[in-house]
Formats: C-alpha cells, structure tokens, sequence
C-alpha cells in the first residue's frame, strides 16, 4: 500500500554546516495547504549504539555531560559511524573507546529514526557479547565519562523510572530485555 505524499517542498537553503551536522530551511505547503517554513537537521553520520551484555546479563552504561541537555545522562556507548565506515567496526570502535571492552560478537538488534520530526538521523543498535575487558580510550569531548556495570534489568528500572531518556538507550535496553524475556 503506497501512502500519498502531502507535503510540497517549494523551495530549500543551507542554513548551516560542519563536521557532523547540517541543517536546511525548507519553504513548504503543508498537508493542510497552508505555507510554511520547515528545518531539517541532516546527520552526515550512522548512529550506533551497543548494549554489552555478559553471561550473568551484566550491561555497561556510561554517564557523561550532554552539553546539549546541560545535564548528566546515563546512556549505551554509542557513537558515529561516517559514511566509508562499516557500521559494525563503529560500533566494535565506540564500545572499545568508551568501555574498554571487546566483544566476540555483536548481533544487529534493530535501526531506529531518532526524531523523525526534525531530523533524518539514523541509528544502528547491537547486543555485543563474548566481552573481554580492555584499556578504553575516549574521545577529548569524553573526558568526564564514567562507566558503570550493573544487572540489564536495572539499566531497563532506569529506562522505566525515566533516568535513561536517551532515545537509542531506552529503545535498545527495551529491545534487549524483551529478546531476552526478561
């Protein structure tokens, strides 16, 4: 079944660009026929997020400063994946950076649209196990990163109460738990 497309783009600029980012201003006509104006945020990255999981169903979340939200947010080591990067090498990358671990194998548990509103950000989300621990190394916006291993079903408590609100966290910790039947 096909769906009508009603929204009519009349014209479109750059506002802004950089490294990871860039954001259009589209003049459209609505599906209500109304004029309007419409911003559209364009990653120029993959998203990946990995949840490790070891044999007794231990994760690792880490907490850093958003600079975005000014506030501390218990996440998945998550990251980007530039275009001439393999998704899983990212994510095997952003899981070693943040966590120091290595795993074996990392199973493809789902791809998500961060905030299909606004952005067409993609996101690319794993189970990693058959975890060795490791040096981390993280990024120079990373330096306040804390990691913290605790049972999945208290990471999927925090996604519940609303302290995990990241949006690949909260849909990667569900998934997980759901697969898992726990």
């Amino acid at each position: 079944m096909s769906v009508k497309k009603t929204w009519k783009k009349l014209a479109s600029r750059e506002i802004y660009s950089n490294r990871w980012i860039k954001l259009e201003e589209h003049d459209v006509i609505n599906p209500g026929g109304g004029q309007g104006i419409y911003g559209k945020v364009f990653f120029k990255n993959l998203a990946v997020g990995v949840i490790p999981l070891d044999q007794d169903l231990n994760t690792w979340l880490v907490g850093q400063h958003r600079y975005t939200l000014d506030s501390y947010s218990w996440e998945i080591p998550e990251g980007g994946a530039p275009p001439d990067e393999d998704p899983v090498a990212a994510a095997r990358r952003e899981l070693a950076e943040e966590t120091g671990l290595r795993a074996s194998t990392l199973e493809f548990l789902m791809a998500i649209h961060t905030s299909n509103s606004v952005t067409d950000e993609l996101a690319h989300i794993y189970l990693a196990r058959g975890l060795t621990p490791g040096i981390s190394f993280p990024e120079e916006t990373e330096s306040d990163l804390r990691v913290r291993k605790l049972p999945l079903q208290e990471a999927v408590d925090m996604v519940m109460e609303g302290t995990i609100t990241d949006s690949l966290s909260v849909a990667g910790l569900l998934k997980a738990a759901r697969i898992l039947s726990i």
